[in-house]
């Protein structure tokens, strides 16, 4: 680190603390006008040579998340990834590359990681090294510090970008065909069950917010996340699931939300992600009048979705393992497979599911 480099982290880290000493005494309103105006006053004396230059970046210490807030700003960013103080990496929807961007050591990093989680009723030590939590903006977070995180304090942020705005616009960028768009929306009016399958970064949550778009506003949908990321206009009821709080209680489970969204007199369902037990609960749901419902999963091919779906609906209890497949089949009737290729997120498959599994391949 440069001399220079250096002198201008200690100033800015000399003010921050009495910027946020003036917050606290009720001298300086939680505005960033009036933050930025007080970081200008107290460089000028401390700092006058870079008191214009790091107001503004005060200012996003103070308030957000830091270095990482003009990363945050730019639409064309899905996921940022800090590896450690001065190792940050950005994808822009294709390839990952480094940016200058940087923390003033570990103790920032990780003091500004307990600022942005603490709203939220959450918090990250060593005795409870890892975290996952939803932003103000609707991205995800996920952190590790030490002793998990060996070398740094890490933090992976996944921004949900809903670039595409139709299905149409698949289409214009070649990640659809008409045929494969003309399929979908057919089965969403006749009320076909969906599940998105694909590898992380396909544009699975993408393409399940333009599907359920489709499903008419008459009809009630309850949407489960683990991060409300769907916009869905119409008679939409939206649930949430959400971590423990410090003292370890007050988790709410996507496998909860399932079980009450049936008692919330739903026509359809949308659950953001299947990953665990609730996968039973989805299938007894499907085959229980509540067709025409929509999910995604993490799987590598069609085949794969149902196995998984499977493993993890009998990972939920004492089930027959027969009978849960007998179901799975009866409760999906599509899988839509999306592979990433550099920045290109498309549809590579349609398979039509029956009672013996996959039928047909499109």
């Amino acid at each position: 680190m440069g001399q220079g480099l250096g002198k201008r982290v200690v100033d800015a880290m000399g003010v921050i603390d009495r910027v946020i000493g003036d917050i606290a005494a009720g001298t300086v309103a939680l505005r960033r006008s009036e933050i930025t105006a007080e970081a200008e006053r107290l460089l000028t004396i401390a700092s006058p040579r870079w008191a214009g230059a790091l107001a503004g970046d005060i200012a996003d210490r103070v308030l957000g998340m830091g270095p990482l807030e003009p990363l945050l700003a730019d639409p064309l960013v899905t996921d940022i990834l800090v590896n450690g103080p001065d190792e940050i990496w950005v994808d822009r929807g294709g390839a990952l590359s480094r940016v200058d961007a940087r923390f003033a050591g570990d103790s920032d990093l990780h003091a500004t990681v307990e600022r942005v989680i603490a709203p939220l009723g959450l918090r990250v030590d060593r005795s409870s090294p890892t975290v996952e939590g939803r932003l103000e903006d609707g991205s995800r977070i996920h952190v590790v510090v030490p002793p998990a995180a060996v070398d740094h304090p890490i933090v992976a942020i996944r921004r949900f970008t809903q670039a595409v705005r139709s299905l149409d616009e698949l289409v214009g960028a070649g990640a659809a065909t008409l045929a494969q768009v003309e399929t979908l929306s057919s089965a969403v009016l006749a009320r076909k069950t969906i599940l998105v399958s694909g590898g992380t970064g396909t544009g699975k949550t993408t393409l399940l917010n333009l599907l359920a778009g489709l499903i008419p506003p008459v009809e009630r949908v309850v949407t489960i996340e683990d991060a409300a990321e769907l916009q869905i206009p119409g008679h939409r009821v939206r649930l949430e699931a959400h971590p423990a709080n410090q003292e370890g209680v007050g988790e709410i489970t996507i496998r909860q939300l399932l079980r009450s969204a049936l008692r919330l007199r739903p026509d359809r369902i949308v659950v953001g992600e299947v990953r665990g037990g609730e996968a039973l609960d989805l299938i007894w749901a499907l085959n229980t009048g509540h067709r025409g419902s929509l999910s995604t999963i993490h799987a590598n091919t069609p085949q794969e979705a149902l196995w998984r779906l499977e493993t993890l609906a009998l990972s939920a209890g004492d089930t027959a393992e027969v009978a849960v497949r007998r179901q799975l089949h009866a409760a999906i009737d599509l899988v839509v497979q999306l592979e990433r290729e550099g920045a290109l997120r498309s549809i590579t498959e349609i398979a039509a599911v029956g009672p013996e599994g996959i039928e047909d391949r499109g």
